[in-house]
């Protein structure tokens, strides 16, 4: 299974907490996302309460989904929140996110975006270039602002993950060196209108090992040492996220042994430690749930035809992921090797290669572990519209996203006069 309780078979039907999901595409129809808030809530709770007694953040990451529903649980339960845009901020706040736990990444942040979270008195900017870094002070400076700075620093680890989501090599386009990074805070008196509050780092996506998170906090304690000793004061430590999630056979550390190994790496230290998951607290509290279309069959493959593809979950394309699929309905077909594929016009339509499993006309599969990097990365292509998005809360049924139509796809569109 997924890695959830949450998803269960009960008398062959598989279920969300308490509701099946064959009643969720009858009501709203196919494809949708479907979320557990168990699930969720489980997941954000297991980080907290490993922390135990160390002052922290957890900041979750909205690009891995942005849904304002799934934004306002975690702002309720506590969480702040790790954004990359001017639209990722706007979604925290009309969420009800707190803009002082928010922190905001990324390697291109335009002038209005950083005019906005200066505006809305953002916790901190993780800076990844000494050009950002004049940039946001000349803004702060024309605000009369003093911006909160973390430098976010490349550490040169490798994650030993997929090269597309491994952000912490020195190749990569992400962070500053550590050397560099030193620099620039001995010369913070020539940025008088940016505040240094704390040191970033974050490696990578859907790591498996403990060993490159330990790896590279080391690197930034000693990096924190070093400008300690030469009286920069530094108020918290951002670990970044990157925690993997299962999505086939992946042997993973727990979410309490991850923060455990976090914790007694920086015992020594006093800054407040932040960290910025998203997959881990989202991918297995999600499902994408399509129904099949057409069988077909040649003589080289058996494909099962779906009404689910490439445009609303794209990492199988993208990364060629795995994912899990799952028959809502068990035994309903003779079991074959099938290929799952979408509808779209491209032959790296697909959601699943080779699955031996049993169907027939009509059956509804679920696309396991997809709460992540899912909806968030879907799209129009093929003008196909974007799916609803529900959230099962025991044995009720909300929904979070309606199902985009057709007229809202070009309703901004105009035809030449």
């Amino acid at each position: 299974m997924s890695g959830f309780p949450e998803f269960i078979y009960y008398d062959d039907e598989l279920f969300v907490e308490s509701v099946p999901l064959k009643q969720i595409a009858e009501k709203f129809g196919t494809p949708c996302y479907v979320y557990s808030r168990s699930a969720l809530t489980k997941a954000y709770q297991e980080f907290d309460t490993a922390f135990v007694n160390r002052d922290h953040l957890i900041c979750f990451a909205v690009k891995a989904n942005s849904n304002i529903a799934i934004l306002n649980l975690f702002a309720q339960l506590g969480s702040g929140f790790d954004i990359v845009s001017g639209g990722e901020l706007q979604r925290v706040l009309k969420a009800g996110g707190d803009p002082g736990k928010t922190v905001f990444s990324g390697v291109g942040k335009s002038i209005y975006e950083m005019r906005m979270a200066l505006e809305e008195n953002i916790l901190c900017f993780n800076v990844e270039s000494e050009a950002e870094l004049i940039a946001l002070n000349k803004i702060a400076k024309d605000m009369d602002k003093l911006a909160p700075v973390s430098l976010r620093i490349n550490p040169d680890v490798d994650a030993k993950t997929h090269p597309y989501i491994s952000t912490g090599l020195k190749e990569n386009k992400f962070g500053i060196p550590a050397r560099e990074a030193e620099r620039i805070y001995k010369s913070a008196h020539l940025y008088p209108n940016i505040r240094f509050i704390g040191l970033d780092c974050h490696i990578g996506s859907q790591l498996t090992e403990l060993e490159p998170f330990t790896q590279t906090s080391k690197k930034m304690l000693h990096l924190l040492d070093s400008l300690q000793a030469q009286n920069l004061e530094i108020e918290h430590l951002d670990l970044g996220g990157g925690l993997g999630i299962r999505y086939n056979e992946e042997i993973l550390p727990s979410i309490s042994d991850y923060v455990s190994a976090l914790c007694i790496n920086t015992h020594q230290i006093k800054q407040r430690l932040l960290i910025e998951p998203g997959r881990s607290l989202v991918g297995n509290a999600g499902i994408l749930l399509t129904r099949i279309e057409y069988l077909k069959h040649t003589p080289a493959r058996n494909f099962a035809i779906v009404d689910a593809a490439m445009n609303d979950l794209m990492r199988p394309a993208l990364y060629d992921a795995y994912h899990e699929i799952l028959p809502v309905h068990k035994n309903s077909g003779e079991i074959k090797d099938y290929q799952i594929v979408g509808p779209v016009c491209e032959t790296g339509d697909f959601l699943g290669h080779d699955r031996r499993i049993g169907l027939i006309n009509g059956d509804l599969l679920a696309i396991m572990s997809a709460g992540a990097y899912g909806m968030s990365m879907s799209s129009n292509y093929n003008s196909r519209p974007r799916a609803a998005e529900i959230m099962v809360d025991k044995d009720t049924i909300h929904i979070i996203r309606q199902r985009e139509t057709i007229d809202q796809l070009f309703s901004n569109e105009k035809i030449l006069s």
